[in-house]
């Protein structure tokens, strides 16, 4: 029999990314009922899937080797007590599911018995009551008779078990939440724009209220929630994880730059790596608890200890679901006195760096488009942070990008591009050099239209304003509306 999963769990099962089941739901391939999906027209869409083509079943059930098992334990399993608490919700669901099948059994039993009777009294020769008792025995026969398991209600079922599924109100936004993780970190690992503040228990910025499923504490907490908040159901969600498999927040998230509060966090030097001759990567730590929100194509103005006056604005790199580790690329740049001080080797790891900020609306916006991405040199910095956030979205049907260099080594990270490319189906990259921004900005303008002629796209443009201003004329020019243009100048 079908069960009725939502489009996310469908995604999961298998195995494509969520953007993609809804543009054939979009498409009139796929149909909803309530919202739901028939995981019998996903058998029909995706005839090919197996218990061991989904990657999350996998992730569970091929424990080859010791080692890989206490990984699985640590990482993809939730803790003894949470999987205890969902094994025994599953276990009170098929014990209510036995339950009715044993009484609709006697039913359908009693009302055999008393057709077989009234027939014999009217003589054992009456067509009506023949007719309907041969209607109940075959259909008595149908449905004790043994069928072919739903490959997707089984992996459903294990799915329930190891990760469990949240629906946040109003926004209906969903994510998993998989082995230890906190509803905090999961929310940020799926892109969610949550509130939060420390993360560590102590600001009570996080709070959430349950209204269906059930949460476990994860650790002590030193906020103190009212016996009212306890009373309708708050708790915070970085100190809890789902303890049911699915679960119903209510919070408010942010929906753009103006929810997220400025900030200005005393950061730890971690790492500076050389990414090529002219370009460093620098890896700054926020302490424990203090973090940096911001929303992926932010940047912030970074500078060194009081009394010095060097500072610098650079665009953030990285995602936002890692908000203690935050990296950037400094391109080598006499005017630039953060970068003369790193290229000179005057930052060491472990030094101060204070951070301001964030700033900037080069922000992902929700859209069914496809994606495009266009960077130059180092304008790569926001473009890849926004490419993490959309991966964690799992919501575009495609990403492409398209990369200039201007610079010796302005493809200072290809390989990136090319372990996106090689792991992600619906990921594919394009890269270019030439001395002009703006000449290489026409020639990538020809190749996006070679490749994507026909194709509704939100453009997110990023680099030197030659290359994005002459970018922007070139697709308006080709048709693009000004609302799925997205600028980031970089100078």
């Amino acid at each position: 029999m079908a069960q009725w999963v939502t489009v996310w769990r469908a995604a999961q099962l298998v195995g494509v990314p969520r953007g993609v089941l809804q543009q054939r739901v979009r498409s009139g391939e796929i149909e909803l009922a309530d919202g739901l999906v028939s995981t019998e027209a996903l058998i029909k869409l995706y005839p090919q899937t197996q218990l061991e083509s989904s990657g999350m079943f996998e992730r569970v059930v091929q424990i080859r080797d010791e080692a890989f098992g206490r990984r699985v334990r640590e990482r993809l399993l939730p803790s003894q007590e949470v999987l205890a608490q969902r094994l025994f919700r599953q276990s009170q669901e098929l014990a209510d599911v036995q339950r009715h099948l044993q009484r609709y059994h006697a039913l359908v039993v009693a009302l055999r018995e008393q057709l077989r009777h009234l027939n014999a009294e009217a003589g054992g020769h009456e067509p009506r009551l023949l007719a309907l008792q041969r209607q109940l025995n075959d259909g008595l026969a149908r449905a004790l008779a043994t069928e072919p398991v739903d490959v997707l209600d089984v992996m459903d079922d294990m799915l329930k078990v190891v990760s469990a599924q949240v629906t946040l109100r109003p926004s209906g936004h969903q994510f998993s939440v998989e082995g230890r993780e906190t509803l905090l970190q999961a929310g940020m690992r799926a892109g969610l724009k949550l509130n939060y503040g420390c993360g560590n228990g102590t600001c009570g910025m996080c709070k959430v209220r349950v209204t269906a499923g059930d949460v476990a504490r994860t650790m002590a907490t030193d906020y103190p929630l009212s016996e009212n908040e306890k009373s309708q159901g708050y708790v915070l969600a970085c100190a809890h994880t789902a303890a049911s498999s699915e679960l119903t927040l209510e919070t408010l998230e942010a929906t753009g730059p103006g929810d997220i509060p400025q900030q200005q966090i005393v950061t730890t030097v971690r790492a500076i790596r050389a990414l090529a001759p002219d370009t460093l990567l620098l890896h700054l730590q926020t302490p424990r608890s203090h973090r940096l929100r911001f929303l992926a194509g932010q940047w912030v103005t970074l500078g060194l200890a009081e009394g010095e006056d060097v500072h610098a604005q650079h665009s953030i790199a990285s995602c936002p679901c890692d908000d203690r580790n935050l990296q950037f690329f400094i391109p080598r740049s006499a005017g630039d006195p953060l970068a003369t001080r790193l290229f000179s080797g005057q930052i060491k790891p472990g030094d101060a760096v204070t951070v301001w900020g964030p700033g900037g609306d080069f922000v992902l916006i929700e859209d069914p488009h496809p994606l495009v991405f266009a960077a130059c040199d180092t304008g790569f910095a926001p473009v890849k942070s926004l490419i993490e956030h959309a991966l964690s979205l799992d919501a575009a049907p495609s990403i492409s990008l398209f990369w200039l260099a201007t610079r010796p080594d302005g493809h200072f990270m290809a390989n990136q591009c090319r372990a996106w490319s090689e792991a992600l189906d619906p990921f594919e990259y394009t890269l270019s050099t030439h001395d002009d921004a703006a000449t290489g900005a026409s020639q990538m303008a020809a190749a996006i239209r070679a490749d994507l002629f026909d194709i509704d796209c939100a453009f997110y443009i990023a680099g030197p304003a030659a290359f994005v201003q002459t970018l922007r004329a070139e697709l308006t020019a080709a048709g693009v509306p000004a609302s799925q243009l997205h600028l980031e100048v970089i100078e």
